[in-house]
């Protein structure tokens, strides 16, 4: 584990509809109520992807609920982002977006380059592995960060 354990984290990528709720859910999943922890995207255009609930439906996380918001919607809902002890970005444009936002609040920002594996491959079982691989990427970085699941063992 690096750092101390933050109490409040957001993940954030482009939509936050594929990777950024799949950091969400697995952190809770794994840490629990040991953090408050958010997602949002620099857009809301866009659902939760399909190929994400199904892939952290394997592992025992359920994201079919999750209401996809953008930084504007966080803020205007009241989650305002300088509540936040760390921010980890998912995505070169969330990266960006994020970094403006540490000239008004002081954040910590991680950036963690996971996979998209939207609009890669045509064929069900080789798109269901690519979004396999951008899970597993989110679940080691979040082991590495925040050190063994606190809420229950990885589910195999």
């Amino acid at each position: 584990m690096t750092g101390p354990f933050p109490n409040a984290v957001l993940f954030c990528c482009d939509h936050n509809a594929t990777r950024s709720p799949m950091g969400e859910g697995l952190m809770k999943k794994f840490h629990g109520h040991r953090a408050y922890v958010q997602s949002a995207g620099v857009k809301n255009v866009l659902e939760i992807d399909g190929f994400a609930v199904a892939v952290c439906q394997e592992l025992g996380v359920e994201l079919h609920r999750h209401r996809v918001r953008s930084f504007d919607e966080m803020q205007e809902w009241g989650d305002d982002i300088s509540g936040f002890d760390l921010v980890v970005a998912l995505s070169p444009a969330s990266r960006h977006r994020v970094l403006e936002f540490t000239r008004h609040y002081h954040l910590e920002v991680e950036y963690w380059p996971i996979l998209d594996p939207t609009g890669l491959w045509d064929m069900r079982e080789a798109k269901l592995n690519a979004y396999r691989q951008a899970r597993d990427q989110i679940i080691a970085r979040i082991l590495a960060r925040f050190g063994p699941p606190t809420a229950g063992p990885i589910p195999a």
